[in-house]
């Protein structure tokens, strides 16, 4: 078990004005929060994402950090970004993961737990 607990909220919308149905394209917007509930300090060092559209086709996205940056959090700080995903239907998942960086030098994945992209009104 970690020093270091990690507790990721997600939120999303569609982006209809961005998106084009007649196209196959679908985009999506989410917002993250990562805050570290543990006792010591860790920096995001990357991201691993597999976004799977209800064809299921794949994406795979890996990078340093999110949004050009590598933040730092300390013991109960938090950090908030927004990015987006495009798929080719009106449904799809996400999940992931953040390998992270802890003060007393422990390397761990903070896993980010699927969560749904769906056009409103597609699903009940």
């Amino acid at each position: 078990m970690t020093s270091c607990p990690i507790r990721i909220d997600v939120e999303t919308s569609f982006l209809e004005d961005q998106s084009e149905p007649t196209s196959d394209r679908y985009v999506f917007a989410y917002t993250i929060t990562i805050r570290n509930e543990g006792r010591v300090a860790a920096r995001l060092l990357s991201r691993h994402w597999v976004i799977t559209d209800s064809n299921g086709k794949v994406q795979e996205v890996r990078g340093s950090g999110v949004v050009g940056e590598q933040p730092y959090l300390k013991p109960g700080q938090g950090f908030r970004y927004s990015s987006g995903a495009v798929i080719e239907t009106p449904v799809g998942a996400m999940q992931g993961s953040y390998e992270m960086l802890a003060d007393d030098g422990e390397r761990f994945d903070a896993a980010i737990r699927p969560f749904r992209l769906a056009v409103p009104g597609v699903l009940n």
